[in-house]
């Protein structure tokens, strides 16, 4: 087994060190089975040292010179070798635990492909109702977080990977591409409960609620025209870090 560990980054050289200090310490849950691993991480027009980081860490660099998330995952995984795909942000930080997770829907044959419930490394009353709502929204619609999504490689090249017209949302628009070919496959898209990822809250601080609030009106009420235009997604792509 062959695992490949994708990181898209764009100017992460604040939180990008530690996310592949826990990267690299929690893949041994993979290696204790046999298996290997490769790391990349796509450097998506980072304008600070984030390729020279994540080069000093030890991991395989490739360049994405248009700024979207979606390219980004989709230029790191053109180069990957791995069976399973393992998409992971570059502001969160996973376990040996959950990568051991991982490991086990793997060798079950059952899952097609997955996610990881979130745990917030800051919190308050909004960011906990947020956190609660995505929580039932991801376990009853079987939809994956961006920040951590795992999946069989062959899948996910045989429908194309990420959709490059869209700007934010692209993992829930997979995560229903993938259900129906898990559907036609006998079987399933699998969201880990536990343990939960940890990931950056850094945008509940960096955006006023109502920055955040009129993004999701917009996009609730006019979702095509919204995550499919870079501008409209500015929380994503302004570069505040």
């Amino acid at each position: 087994m062959n695992i490949s560990i994708i990181l898209p980054a764009f100017n992460e050289e604040k939180l990008l060190p530690a996310t592949l200090d826990a990267v690299m310490r929690s893949r041994e849950a993979f290696h204790r089975r046999g298996w290997k691993t490769e790391v990349i991480v796509c450097d998506n027009n980072s304008k600070d040292r984030t390729a020279a980081l994540a080069e000093a860490a030890g991991a395989r660099v490739v360049f994405e010179p248009i700024n979207q998330i979606a390219r980004a995952r989709n230029t790191g995984a053109s180069v990957a070798t791995g069976i399973w795909l393992l998409f992971i942000d570059a502001d969160s930080q996973p376990s040996p635990e959950l990568f051991d997770a991982v490991a086990s829907r793997i060798e079950s044959g059952r899952v097609l492909a997955g996610g990881a419930l979130l745990k917030l490394d800051q919190s308050n009353f909004s960011i906990r109702i947020l956190t609660s709502f995505w929580h039932l929204w991801s376990r009853l619609l079987r939809l994956m977080a961006g920040s951590f999504i795992y999946c069989e490689s062959a899948a996910f090249r045989s429908i194309g990977g990420f959709s490059h017209e869209l700007f934010a949302g692209e993992e829930l628009e997979l995560s229903n591409r993938l259900k129906r070919l898990a559907r036609q496959r006998g079987q399933r898209i699998d969201i880990i409960t536990r343990p939960r990822l940890l990931t950056s809250a850094r945008k509940a601080h960096l955006y006023t609620p109502m920055e955040v609030g009129r993004f999701m009106v917009r996009a609730l009420f006019r979702p095509k025209r919204v995550l499919g235009s870079r501008e409209s997604c500015s929380i994503w792509y302004d570069g505040r870090r």
